[in-house]
């Protein structure tokens, strides 16, 4: 991940005479700063001489800096480094202040306010969450650590356990739309690169938090920086909640435990860069009806690993950016909680190896990149894959792991970026080949183009494709009121899009046009085939072409930016996707995924100051989803929208913040997946230390 260098510049502000009433400055209306060189020097600055740091300063002209200083960050839209003023793409950056702002607990919960963005979830507070972009599952997109794959092979349920808590994180990125070209094929509908931060300095911080349904969580974090070179950080957290729901019994059967622990350290010399990180994560949850509706009392212990080396050179016309990076995933279904006698418990371990390099260098007609990756996943089961010629042994268990994949994506990539004062385009191509499949080489092309119009206004179209192979349990999981096909074939896509973008002074607008086709699309349905049990049987097959019309908007006005002697209005925004699909559900078959997407989702934010560092955030999220789902007896129900108010009222002192959050103030009654109801009323309150 190409993350640039930064110097600090300060802003000189008089002030002296500004409180009174004879003062010049008082007849104007407004404080005057004397900063004006040093914003100029700033707007002409590259992407390595402009902070991303976002100290908060008491000026005026803090938000215009930042909006400067953010607009010259490089983001992944492309194969090669571009700041978000040249990305001929569009990249929703979700900013640590965004982060901070936002009354959640979870990545999971974060994303909900990102409205191309649809966040299903079975359990709260990130527990068990089916995040998609633009109408598509949560097999389709791709989820990344600091640009490193992260994705779980065996099933994109549990894509989102991952080591870092929310208050790690940096920024976190959004691409919208078919990402092979930058993240490769997996990134069927887009991709999330979730960037966590090292502070430059060496700091000490602690959080903790508490509220509704037995809710805690709390978390240290200790940066140790030395010698200008080295940095080193490692934090940890721990999150816990009797849940909200129980089963038929009277027991808890939505409780979880969940422990984090992240290290992460770089080195910095002037020629190169080292960046390392290792972290697991551990959960363990009731499941309730989250995976079978007959069924309440269902559990599932995950424990995940991760590590990943990174290097870059600083120097030279060719920059090199090797990563070599390994991730297990081990996984225990219960399908009765604690009670193996009644059905054996489902046992998964994933290891995931990568190695890939990509390269880029500018010559007279531009920027060219190119790269390559190997990713083997070996997945061994007590279920899932092809019975294994010598099975291996279950930790901690008097079983076996008697089935298994193994399986080699290779991809190679091609991309080249001519940049001019106004126009971007972006070409490239990646060729992807998996020995799964047994299939020959495929190449999947791309282009995106943006043009700028004056300082205000940028048009942009792209067009991209990709592939993504079936996930192990599409492949094989066969129990449960489950059916696979093992020789389901990959999804293709196809994707063109265009759109306009303005910003200036405060005020950022865009809209945008897309059309997704999906070739071979993979989805469980339900034709109303019971299994031996009783239960709705699932069956994994290629659903078929499907079409999709969709349309993004987006308004955001940064109040004290546009009016620098205005305190209590901070900032409002309001964004509306809407998306259309050429094939609706069928006579006696319910799709699972498919065809249940968002067709409507409004989302809204408004930002007051309330008094000195009291701040109030209020958020809104309406919802349109289609779709049917059958409950437990296999009567159908229609998908009902419903409206969402979250609210977060925090004081914010130097070394300190103290806050208080409320998720579905109003108390809706509602469903994102199934018949699993949502929580009513949550309420969090929490502190923060930073020392």
């Amino acid at each position: 991940m190409y993350k640039p260098t930064f110097q600090k510049r300060s802003v000189l502000k008089f002030k002296h005479f500004s409180n009174h009433g004879y003062s010049l400055f008082s007849v104007l209306g407004k404080e005057v700063l004397i900063g004006v060189l040093s914003v100029a020097t700033l707007q002409h600055a590259t992407a390595k001489g402009i902070s991303i740091e976002t100290n908060k300063v008491e000026s005026d002209s803090t938000a215009t800096r930042q909006s400067v200083m953010m607009d010259e960050v490089s983001v992944t839209g492309t194969r090669a480094p571009l700041t978000v003023s040249q990305q001929a793409r569009m990249v929703t950056v979700l900013s640590r202040e965004d982060i901070q702002a936002a009354p959640v607990q979870s990545v999971n919960d974060l994303l909900k306010y990102a409205v191309g963005v649809d966040v299903r979830q079975k359990g709260p507070l990130g527990v068990l969450t089916d995040v998609s972009i633009r109408g598509g599952n949560s097999e389709q997109i791709t989820i990344l650590l600091n640009g490193i794959n992260i994705c779980d092979a065996q099933t994109g349920h549990n894509s989102f356990d991952f080591p870092v808590d929310i208050s790690e994180i940096e920024r976190i990125e959004v691409l919208e739309g078919p990402a092979a070209r930058v993240y490769g094929t997996s990134s069927l509908l887009g991709a999330i690169n979730i960037v966590t931060r090292t502070p430059e300095k060496t700091s000490l911080s602690a959080h903790a938090e508490a509220g509704s349904y037995g809710y805690f969580s709390g978390g240290l974090r200790a940066n140790i920086a030395s010698n200008n070179h080295w940095n080193n950080q490692l934090s940890a957290s721990y999150t816990r909640s009797d849940g909200y729901l129980r089963n038929k019994a009277g027991a808890l059967s939505a409780d979880y435990h969940t422990t984090k622990a992240f290290y992460q350290g770089n080195y910095k010399d002037d020629e190169v860069l080292v960046r390392w990180h290792a972290g697991l994560s551990v959960k363990d949850f009731g499941a309730n009806t989250f995976y079978a509706s007959k069924y309440d009392d269902q559990f599932e212990h995950t424990f995940k690993t991760f590590t990943a080396i990174q290097a870059e050179n600083l120097h030279g016309r060719l920059h090199l950016r090797p990563s070599i990076y390994w991730n297990r995933s081990m996984d225990r279904f219960e399908l009765f909680r604690g009670a193996p006698n009644k059905y054996p418990y489902n046992y998964h371990r994933t290891d995931v190896y990568g190695v890939n390099l990509n390269a880029y260098f500018d010559w007279s007609l531009g920027r060219t990149a190119f790269g390559a990756e190997l990713r083997n996943e070996d997945l061994v089961s007590g279920n899932l894959g092809e019975p294994l010629e010598r099975p291996h042994h279950i930790h901690g268990t008097d079983r076996d792991y008697t089935n298994g994949l193994n399986r080699t994506n290779i991809q190679f990539i091609l991309e080249h970026n001519i940049i001019l004062d106004r126009f971007t385009l972006s070409a490239g191509l990646v060729a992807v080949k998996n020995s799964q499949a047994d299939m020959p080489m495929h190449i999947y092309p791309g282009i995106d183009a943006s043009y700028r119009i004056g300082t205000a206004w940028k048009l942009y179209a792209s067009y991209n494709s990709s592939l993504r192979m079936p996930s192990v349990t599409e492949l094989f999981y066969s129990v449960g009121g489950h059916k696979a096909d093992k020789h389901l074939r990959p999804e293709e896509l196809s994707a063109v899009e265009t759109g306009i973008k303005y910003a200036l002074n405060g005020i950022s607008a865009k809209a945008s046009v897309y059309w997704n086709h999906h070739k071979n699309l993979i989805d469980w349905i339900n034709d109303g085939t019971l299994d031996a049990n009783g239960a709705v049987l699932w069956k994994s097959v290629n659903f078929g072409n499907i079409n999709d019309f969709g349309v993004e908007t987006a308004l955001d006005f940064d109040f004290q930016q546009m009016f620098p002697s205005m305190r209590t209005l901070k900032k409002f925004s309001l964004a509306y996707n809407y998306i259309h699909q050429n094939k609706g559900e069928q006579a006696g078959i319910v799709s699972q995924y498919a065809l249940e997407y968002l067709k409507n989702k409004l989302v809204a934010n408004l930002q007051l100051n309330l008094y000195k560092h009291l701040d109030l955030g209020i958020y809104y999220r309406f919802l349109h989803r289609m779709g049917s789902y059958p409950d437990a007896s296999n009567q159908r129900h229609e998908y009902a929208s419903y409206g969402i108010v979250d609210s977060r009222l925090s004081w914010t002192a130097q070394k300190w913040s103290a806050y208080v959050e409320a998720n579905n103030l109003l108390n809706k009654h509602y469903v994102d997946y199934g018949n699993v109801p949502q929580p009513g009323a949550w309420i969090v309150t929490g502190v923060n230390i930073n020392l």
